[in-house]
């Protein structure tokens, strides 16, 4: 079974457990680290023949858009992330719009394909932002991959959501984050932190129970969660955890998934 693999086109920065430790005006400071690491997740998609959807967000595309059009070029999706990582919950619909338009302004003209998909930062459409919907409708999107179907995480969560990909309006197609269903607990399925810091026993485990009842995984990852040597910022102890943990071994087991799963981006499932 081809799942899906995705990645948040973001700087180490731009992650809200960095982002909420920055002073006032710092981010604006600080330089891009993100083209080494993504050239490294460019490199092992084409060693193993791998399409990806990369979710592009505005502000590296604006100061980098030579790798964005390399990503491209290397055939894989472009998508967009929205322009400036701000949650959805800290936005307005107007204010939402703006940035998706902004984001789309700066995107679009890196890639010749048609951008039609979006996923919001920190998974952050939720119940109070599901307006979102409606603005995704009227700028033309096909498709949004953001609605987390959990209910315990303190940024994100639509507990209850469905976990099958299917429609969510009318004009827009939901990619949910991967979840699974085991004696009336769900769990998460998927990538990005949870991939790092569960065993990866557990992970396949996941990936495998849903492969058995005939549904794909979206897996996530960030070009940050393979670079080990970025800087290190004084956090809570969960946060440390959430962003740290295991970012030194996490291309080993990269390797490892590939191995044992097949994957694709969205734009092929959603076309198969």
């Amino acid at each position: 079974m081809k799942n899906i693999l995705t990645i948040d086109l973001e700087d180490y920065f731009h992650a809200n457990n960095v982002a909420t430790m920055l002073r006032p005006g710092q981010r604006e400071t600080i330089a891009l680290r993100i083209e080494e690491p993504t050239r490294v997740l460019l490199k092992f998609l084409k060693d193993h023949e791998i399409e990806a959807t990369f979710f592009v967000l505005g502000e590296i595309a604006e100061k980098l858009p030579d790798l964005v059009r390399d990503i491209e070029r290397q055939g894989h999706e472009i998508a967009t992330h929205g322009y400036s990582h701000t949650l959805l919950t800290r936005l307005t619909p107007e204010s939402f719009e703006h940035d998706l338009r902004r984001a789309l302004a700066v995107t679009q003209p890196c890639a010749r394909q048609k951008i039609a998909g979006f996923r919001a930062p920190s998974f952050t459409i939720v119940k109070s932002t599901r307006w979102a919907i409606d603005v995704l409708e009227k700028l033309g999107f096909s498709y949004d991959s953001s609605v987390f179907p959990v209910g315990f995480h303190p940024d994100y969560g639509m507990p209850g959501a469905t976990t099958q990909i299917g429609p969510i309006s009318p004009r827009l197609t939901e990619i949910p984050i991967s979840c699974v269903d085991i004696a009336g607990i769900r769990f998460p399925c998927t990538g990005g932190g949870y991939f790092r810091l569960f065993p990866y026993f557990w992970s396949r485990l996941l990936y495998r129970t849903r492969n058995r009842r005939g549904q794909p995984f979206v897996f996530y990852l960030h070009p940050w969660e393979i670079d080990a040597g970025q800087p290190r910022f004084a956090m809570p102890l969960t946060k440390k955890i959430r962003h740290y943990v295991n970012i030194d071994r996490m291309m080993n087991r990269l390797e490892k998934l590939v191995g044992e799963f097949q994957f694709t981006s969205i734009r092929s499932i959603l076309a198969a």
